[in-house]
């Protein structure tokens, strides 16, 4: 539940992270519903080299930012190796979007909000369109090797 008053200026950011090792369509289309809802979407490219990601977070940002209609106005794509709730923080976002596919990532999308949460940034899970649930980044990477 959003807990932000009316009119505060965080409820209309919000950010939407992940490591994207590869964007999916998944990822695109959660990012262009997450754009009709909120005046400013981040897509925040973690920064995290135990996932041994193929190009730095840097790279993925440009890359992302490539894919994506330069018409999406309201959407900028950043890359960042602290907490996410940090960055919100930071930029003045109160919302964290994150996609769900299945009962598995909600239960470990649940714990995170609940951190989230705590730190004051509240989560709002958007589903998968069930065209697109059956696709990850792993599998992605795994079909392009």
């Amino acid at each position: 539940m959003l807990h932000l008053p009316v009119g505060d200026p965080r409820s209309s950011r919000a950010v939407y992270p992940g490591t994207f090792d590869p964007f999916t369509d998944g990822h695109r289309d959660l990012v262009d519903r997450a754009r009709r809802l909120f005046a400013h979407v981040t897509v925040l490219v973690a920064v995290n080299d135990e996932k041994r990601p193929a190009r730095t977070g840097a790279e993925r940002a440009v890359d992302i930012r490539a894919i994506l209609p330069a018409d999406w106005e309201n959407v900028t794509v950043a890359a960042w190796s602290g907490l996410t709730a940090a960055y919100c923080q930071q930029h003045g976002a109160g919302v964290i979007i994150r996609g769900v596919r299945n009962a598995i990532d909600a239960e470990r999308e649940c714990q995170l909000a609940a951190m989230n949460e705590t730190l004051g940034v509240t989560t709002l899970f958007m589903p998968a369109r069930p065209e697109l649930a059956t696709t990850s980044s792993t599998a992605v990477r795994a079909a392009a090797t």
